[in-house]
């Protein structure tokens, strides 16, 4: 098997030394649990690059092949395929002690688990690297970071995109062309550990409830379909039945309590649990399990929801100054930092430069960056092939990617060139004779905001930042009513429940500095009127400490970027909404946000009608 170009070096780090399996699945759809692997591709390779192993079969799903016109996998070529559990023992030695690698790793990671735990077993895998977090890192200068275009970009030949085979054999020259890459920038790897789980279970979809919330059941009248209801403690009748007959009936079975439950069924209502507890501060009544099933009896008719609108178009050019005001939820403690600069789009002299700033304070951090912004370029976080400029405030000097910028011979500035800048403008025609590719997508200030343009296709915000400290970032996402409420549980996505039930919102965990929220604009039901992404930091750290966070917004995983923002919070934050998607008409628009509160993720959730333990 040809692997790649032979221009491609191994790096030497000895921080990348590992036993590599690469993969690569084709499946039936793109829903892991629900969907079944169609053909799977597995090559191995020592610490120094040498292949090692090479594996690949079709697989008989027992199912319908789904998408044929991708991947050209008709039942008639799957007739007479073993079973995943027939070539399971084999594809669970390959994988053992190695980090597995992926383009885009979570999708292939989460197939390969459900597919082990239909047999009764796990995916023996304690590490990924996904190439498309790996590049996210590094930057190259290519359109986007699809795998067809990286494998243009490092010298490897595709021969045949969506089949197996040939993906995980352009995977492998990707693989070395990036580690390559991120030797030469100093990079750490972005390997994410991913121990052992058993308790990957079989898509079972859970469908939202289709009818409004009216609110607080009334002592002595009748359920009406909507109605949020939780139970706790011991019931007769079994707590599965239960909810089946609930959900039956129309109405929207609760795991917690909110402002917005509308009955708390009990047997037990001095037994103090969390539920009560909270359902007592909140004024939301109690019923007891046989009054509750006399009630399940005549369920009063609700309003349903709206349907997802059809697929629809909508074309308008980027605006950053139509919006109006964005309503945030209640909530205390809430810190809005004035932007550095009043002259975000007066001056655009560094348009397509892409700036990196090391040293300094916090807030000194900050304000460099919001300047730079303001002159029309981009603000990295870490040190990738795209960075174009340095600005060392002090104390940067001392920085360790000093070294590989030096290396690199990128152009490095004090302080004071930023407000030299916009006397100095460079055009793009001189960035791309130095050799730097001119960043092409939109950069957003703090409230800036942007028309996604397809709203018949799926856009993905991901949040990246620079490990600073020892703690960790959790990103997650609120699909609220216009009352900025959550019309339901499944309404919040977060690590514990990281995609809707109905797909429409997911979030993928890349590497541990890389998080994305993808969310299906077209799917999202009439009543969703806006999709909050936050990041939430566990412990006692704060924004401070972990310092900036860019968002890249793209319209599909691995696409070119739309606009990109650098979000600073101020100082003690350890919570903050990173940026929203909202509906304007029969349109779609994306506001960058950067607001921050000293609270956690518990008192943001609530604040959104989801009750979350501290």
């Amino acid at each position: 098997m040809a692997l790649m170009s032979s221009g491609l070096k191994w790096p030497n780090l000895p921080d990348y030394f590992h036993d590599w399996a690469l993969v690569d699945v084709e499946t039936s759809g793109l829903r892991p649990g629900r969907d079944r692997v169609l053909s799977l591709a597995i090559l191995t390779f020592d610490p120094h690059g040498r292949q090692t192993g090479e594996f690949f079969t079709l697989l008989n799903p027992g199912c319908d092949p789904g998408p044929v016109h991708i991947h050209g996998l008709t039942p008639a070529r799957l007739a007479g395929a073993p079973t995943f559990e027939e070539i399971a023992p084999q594809v669970g030695a390959l994988l053992s002690k190695r980090v597995l690698v992926a383009h885009n790793a979570q999708f292939d990671y989460d197939f390969l688990a459900h597919e082990f735990a239909r047999v009764r077993s796990w995916v023996p895998v304690s590490r990924r690297l996904c190439t498309l977090a790996l590049n996210r890192l590094v930057g190259p200068a290519t359109p986007d970071l699809k795998l067809g275009t990286l494998a243009e970009h490092y010298g490897v030949q595709q021969l045949k995109a969506h089949d197996a085979q040939d993906d995980v054999r352009v995977l492998s020259g990707i693989l070395r062309g990036s580690l390559s890459a991120a030797e030469r920038l100093g990079l750490s790897l972005p390997l994410l550990d991913c121990p052992p789980r058993q308790d990957y279970k079989p898509y079972v979809p859970k469908t939202p409830c289709a009818y409004r919330n009216p609110g607080r059941l009334t002592p002595g009248e009748s359920l009406m379909q909507g109605m949020k209801v939780a139970i706790t403690g011991e019931t007769r009748v079994s707590r599965e039945e239960l909810i089946a007959r609930s959900v039956a009936a129309g109405l929207n079975m609760m795991t917690s309590v909110s402002s917005r439950t509308s009955v708390v069924v009990t047997n037990d209502p001095e037994a103090g649990s969390a539920k009560l507890k909270r359902a007592a501060d909140e004024g939301v009544p109690l019923v007891d399990e046989p009054t509750y099933l006399r009630l399940l009896e005549n369920v009063r008719p609700g309003q349903t929801k709206g349907a997802a609108r059809q697929g629809r178009t909508v074309e308008t050019p980027a605006s950053a100054s139509t919006a109006p005001p964005a309503p945030m939820p209640s909530l205390p403690a809430q810190r809005t930092a004035a932007p550095a600069s009043s002259t975000a789009v007066a001056d655009q002299s560094l348009t397509g430069r892409r700036v990196l700033v090391l040293g300094g304070t916090h807030d000194e951090a900050a304000e460099a960056r919001a300047r730079a912004v303001a002159l029309g370029a981009s603000a990295a976080v870490n040190l990738s092939a795209s960075v174009s400029d340095v600005v060392v405030l002090p104390g940067g000097e001392a920085d360790r990617r000093m070294a590989r910028i030096a290396a690199l011979g990128l152009r490095v500035h004090g302080a004071g060139w930023l407000l030299a800048a916009a006397t100095t403008p460079t055009s793009v025609t001189a960035q791309v004779a130095a050799g730097h590719q001119p960043d092409a997508a939109s950069v957003l200030v703090r409230g800036a905001v942007i028309d996604l343009s397809d709203i018949g296709a799926a856009w993905t915000v991901a949040a990246t930042w620079r490990q600073q400290t020892t703690c960790d970032v959790d990103v997650v996402a609120f699909a609220v009513d216009a009352q900025e409420q959550v019309p339901g549980d499944e309404d919040f996505v977060f690590y514990g429940a990281p995609e809707h039930p109905d797909g429409t919102v997911h979030l993928g965990t890349h590497g541990p500095t890389d998080q994305a929220v993808t969310v299906d604009l077209e799917r999202l039901p009439l009543e969703i009127h806006r999709v909050v992404i936050a990041a939430a930091i566990d412990g006692a750290a704060t924004f401070s400490d972990v310092g900036a966070i860019e968002i890249t917004v793209t319209c599909g995983i691995g696409a070119a970027p739309a606009a990109r923002a650098t979000l600073d919070a101020a100082t003690t934050e350890r919570t903050m909404i990173l940026a929203e998607l909202y509906r304007r008409g029969e349109g779609w628009r994306l506001r960058a946000v950067g607001q921050g509160y000293d609270h956690g993720l518990a008192r943001l959730a609530r604040g959104y009608g989801v009750d979350v333990a501290d």
